[in-house]
């Protein structure tokens, strides 16, 4: 059975043991549906009304019997403690719970991502991450709680906003900060969980380094229950802890859990600028250098025999979809240019047999990045920055892929780096329809990218020239700072 985190904080220290997960739950029953604090409210208030009354006494006539009368101003005092009682039980009974996938948007998902928790409207200041949290002033210091287990139809989960004296009944209240996602696409494909991850990396920098106890993950309002290897360790990196995913075991799919902290992130990276979009890439690409023992300092100082900066080109390969037809000769084109440059290194990895922190070593000596479409281009940001990225694409893709063929030349831009292009294979499989028709993309998503002799020569040649170039500057105007640890140690 898997363990829960700490009330309050995830312990960072791998030997440390986690409480059990009855530990972490507070269950808010119906012979006890107030808290200690709505109580000490009560009493106060009610105390102040029985002072008032004792104030008003002093200018009343003197009652014929004293006892009498401080009998009536305690069933006064009584009176108003269960007058507030049953508001207090009324506002549990008010708490509204609507369904996390609204179906009206269902038209609507990809625009704005309006149909979770679509009557909720996120804070955001300009150039900065788009989100909820609660308690806050936005929720008048509500708290968030979730409803349901359901996997397959998010419109049968539901949320609500409750107030901390009054949480639904039998509700379980969940201790510490809870990270809730919401991810259009998935947690296994590294570009799309990268995605989701960015705009609670950038709210944990804003946030004085607060760190989660707990992440919950949605895809369309589903509950997921799983992070892909990948970003698992990027997040374990990062954060400083495996994250722990909530999987709601031992609650019923009627029974409410509410959460002491939350933050509820709906729109990934967006409206976020790119000097804060670099600012969080920089964060999460020194942890999990710091993560693997490689150094936090980049690697201008790796010169070769000669005493020249070592230009280090990495051909970064895929097997099946998008995979070159002829790895051989394209290798072989990268290898003549790389051996023309004076302290031009090539290596060739696959992206589909490396373990994270070896992936993490290769960015980290990589200064030109050569590959694929596809998400093994995700680690371009594990790079130094100023790094260099050379993309390629299959047939047909240039008209029917849409946008998200753009997604490396974003990610290139927002971590640092330099996309230098891309080419497109003109020659691929035949569609049987117009070459604009939309079922055309089916047979074009997963082709295989043949190559230019020439073309690859003279763009090879160029970029290498250019980063050798920069890297010289850089080399003579390097200062003597260095680097010794991340922004959030």
């Amino acid at each position: 059975m898997a363990k829960s985190p700490p009330e309050l904080s995830r312990p960072t220290n791998p030997t440390l043991k986690r409480p059990s997960y009855a530990k972490q739950r507070t269950t808010m029953s119906f012979s006890s549906f107030y808290s200690p604090r709505l109580s000490i409210f009560l009493l106060a208030l009610c105390g102040a009304l029985f002072t008032f009354y004792n104030i008003q006494s002093l200018h009343a006539p003197v009652p014929s019997s004293p006892s009498w009368s401080l009998m009536h101003q305690w069933e006064r005092v009584s009176n108003c403690i269960q007058e507030f009682k049953s508001m207090a039980e009324k506002l549990q009974q008010a708490v509204t719970f609507l369904p996390l996938k609204d179906l009206r948007y269902a038209d609507k998902a990809l625009q704005g991502h309006t149909w979770f928790m679509s009557s909720m409207y996120d804070t955001h200041e300009e150039g900065e991450v788009q989100y909820q949290q609660f308690p806050s002033e936005a929720s008048k210091g509500r708290l968030l709680c979730l409803k349901g287990k359901e996997t397959h139809d998010g419109s049968w989960n539901s949320y609500a906003l409750a107030w901390p004296e009054a949480l639904p009944i039998n509700a379980t209240l969940l201790k510490g900060l809870t990270f809730v996602s919401y991810n259009h696409y998935n947690y296994d494909n590294i570009w799309h969980g990268l995605s989701a991850m960015v705009p609670f990396v950038a709210w944990h920098i804003r946030n004085g380094c607060e760190s989660p106890s707990r992440w919950i993950l949605y895809h369309w309002g589903e509950l997921r229950f799983k992070m892909g290897p990948w970003l698992r360790t990027l997040t374990e990196a990062t954060f400083g802890g495996a994250p722990y995913i909530e999987s709601f075991e031992g609650v019923n799919d009627s029974q409410p859990v509410c959460f002491e902290k939350a933050v509820v992130m709906r729109h990934n990276e967006g409206g976020m600028s790119r000097d804060r979009r670099i600012e969080t890439y920089d964060l999460i690409r020194c942890k999990a250098r710091f993560y693997c023992n490689l150094s936090l300092e980049g690697r201008i100082d790796e010169v070769n025999k000669q005493g020249l900066p070592v230009t280090s080109m990495t051909l970064f390969m895929r097997t099946g979809p998008r995979s070159f037809k002829n790895e051989s000769a394209v290798i072989g084109i990268f290898e003549k240019e790389c051996a023309k440059i004076d302290g031009c290194r090539l290596m060739v990895a696959y992206s589909n047999n490396l373990t994270f922190c070896e992936q993490v070593k290769l960015m980290s000596l990589t200064d030109i990045l050569v590959s694929p479409h596809g998400a093994q281009l995700t680690n371009m940001f594990l790079m130094d920055k100023n790094s260099s990225v050379m993309e390629f694409f299959p047939k047909g893709w240039l008209k029917l892929a849409g946008v998200g063929q753009y997604v490396f030349q974003w990610i290139a831009s927002w971590s640092g780096m330099r996309h230098q292009g891309e080419w497109r294979d003109p020659d691929g499989d035949e569609c049987p329809y117009a070459e604009d028709d939309r079922r055309c993309m089916s047979i074009y998503k997963s082709g295989k990218i043949g190559f230019n002799e020439t073309y690859f020569g003279e763009w090879a040649k160029n970029v290498l020239n250019e980063v050798k170039a920069r890297k010289l500057k850089e080399a003579a105007n390097k200062s003597s700072a260095s680097t010794s640890g991340c922004a959030c140690d």
